[in-house]
C-alpha cells in the first residue's frame, strides 16, 4: 500500500436561508427572476419594490380588465341589439383560464414538490370568494349602487376583523388608524347621493344590507382562509391561485350546467362570434391581475391586498375625473386627502401582522 494521500473534497454550498421570501415559491414577474440574478433579482427581493410591482400589477390589469368588462356586458351585438347576460358563465370561463394560467406558470418556473396545503382549505376559500361575490352582485337588486359601492368600500375592516379574532393575528394600532382613513376617504369619494325627485323616501334595512354584511364577512373569511395557508403551510401564489379557481371552477360550471345558462352562452357566441376576442383578452387580463393578486397576499397578507384593490377603484375614478375634467366635489375632495394620508400613515407605519 501507498501512503495516504489527501483529496481535497468540495463542501457543497449551505442551503438557503429558510426565511418568508424562500418558504413562498413565488414567481417574480419576467426580467426578475433569478435566473437572471444580479441586480433585478436582488431589487425584487426588496419589500418596497415588490410592493410597487404588485400595485402596479393589480392596478393596470385590472383597469384594462374593467374596460374589458364594461365593454363585453354593455355591447349591443347584431341587428336585434341583443346584450350580453351571462354573467357566471363569464365568470366559470374566467376562472378555467386562471386555473390555466397559474399552472403554466407552476410548470415553466417552479420546481415540482409535494403538496401540503390541504384541499378543504382551497375549497372553503373558493366557497368564501365566490359566496361573496353573488352576494354583492345580488344586494343591488335591493339597494341602491351608491349603497353597494359604499358598503363594499369596507372591505379591508372585516378582514383585519377575522383576522384578528380567528386568525389571531396582532395589527399596530397605526394600521387600524391607516385603514379606517383609507375606507372613510374611499367612501367619501365615490358616494354619490341620489338627487331628490320632491318625493321622501323612506328606506328601512332590509334584505339588500343583508346581504351586503354577508358579503363583507364572506371578504373576511376569505383574508382568513389565505392567512391559514401562508401561515401554517407556506403555500405560494401561484398554487394558491391555481387551486383556488380549479374549485371556483367546479362550483360554478355546476351552476351554469343546472341553471342551463352555459348553453344559452354558446348558443350566444355562435351568433356573435366577435365577442369571443373580448373575453379571451377579458379572461387573460384576469389572469395576469390575479397572479399579482395573490403575490400580494402571500407577500404582504390578504389585509394589504384588500386596501390595494380598494384603493385601486379610487385611483380609477380619480384618474377619468382629472383626464376628462369632471368637477370634484368637497367630500371627494376629502375623501381624496384622507386616502392619501391612510396611505402614507400606512407606508410609514402600518408594518405587517404578527400572530399571537
Amino acid at each position: 500500500m501507498g501512503p495516504l494521500q489527501y483529496v481535497a473534497v468540495e463542501e457543497p454550498p449551505p442551503p438557503p436561508p429558510r426565511g418568508k421570501d424562500s418558504e413562498f415559491l413565488v414567481v417574480p414577474p419576467p426580467g426578475l427572476t433569478e435566473q437572471g440574478s444580479g441586480k433585478n433579482a436582488d431589487m425584487f427581493r426588496n419589500e418596497r419594490t415588490r410592493f410597487i410591482v404588485c400595485f402596479l400589477g393589480v392596478f393596470v390589469c385590472y383597469f384594462y380588465y374593467g374596460i374589458l368588462q364594461e365593454t363585453i356586458t354593455r355591447g349591443k351585438y347584431g341587428e336585434k341589439q341583443e346584450k350580453f347576460s351571462y354573467a357566471t358563465t363569464l365568470v366559470f370561463v374566467q376562472c378555467i383560464i386562471n386555473a390555466i394560467f397559474a399552472k403554466l406558470i407552476i410548470y415553466v418556473f417552479e420546481k415540482p414538490s409535494p403538496e401540503r396545503t390541504p384541499y378543504w382549505l382551497y375549497a372553503a376559500c373558493s366557497m368564501s370568494y365566490l359566496g361573496a361575490m353573488v352576494s354583492s352582485n345580488s344586494a343591488l337588486q335591493y339597494v341602491s349602487y351608491p349603497t353597494q359601492v359604499l358598503g363594499k368600500s369596507c372591505k379591508p375592516i372585516p378582514v383585519m376583523i377575522l383576522g384578528v379574532t380567528i386568525g389571531k393575528k396582532r395589527y399596530p394600532l397605526a394600521k387600524y388608524l391607516c385603514v379606517l382613513l383609507i375606507v372613510i376617504g374611499v367612501a367619501l369619494f365615490m358616494y354619490k347621493p341620489q338627487k331628490g325627485t320632491g318625493e321622501t323616501e323612506h328606506h328601512s334595512i332590509g334584505f339588500g344590507e343583508f346581504l351586503l354584511l354577508l358579503s363583507l364577512t364572506l371578504d373576511g373569511l376569505t383574508g382568513v382562509s389565505q392567512d391559514n395557508m401562508r401561515a401554517n403551510f407556506q403555500t405560494g401564489a401561484n398554487r394558491m391561485m391555481l387551486n383556488v379557481n380549479l374549485w371556483s371552477s367546479l362550483f360554478l360550471g355546476i351552476g351554469v350546467l343546472c341553471t342551463g345558462e352555459i348553453w344559452e352562452f354558446l348558443s350566444f357566441t355562435e351568433r356573435h362570434s366577435s365577442v369571443i376576442y373580448n373575453i379571451f383578452l377579458f379572461s387573460l387580463t384576469s389572469a395576469l391581475g390575479q397572479s399579482f393578486i395573490f403575490m400580494t397576499v402571500v407577500y404582504f397578507g390578504p389585509l394589504t391586498c384588500s386596501i390595494i384593490t380598494t384603493t385601486r377603484k379610487f385611483f380609477t375614478i380619480l384618474g377619468s375625473v382629472l383626464i376628462f375634467g369632471n368637477p370634484i366635489s368637497f367630500l371627494q375632495w376629502i375623501g381624496t386627502v384622507l386616502v392619501f394620508l391612510g396611505l402614507g400613515f400606512d407606508a410609514k407605519f402600518g408594518k405587517g401582522a404578527k400572530t399571537k
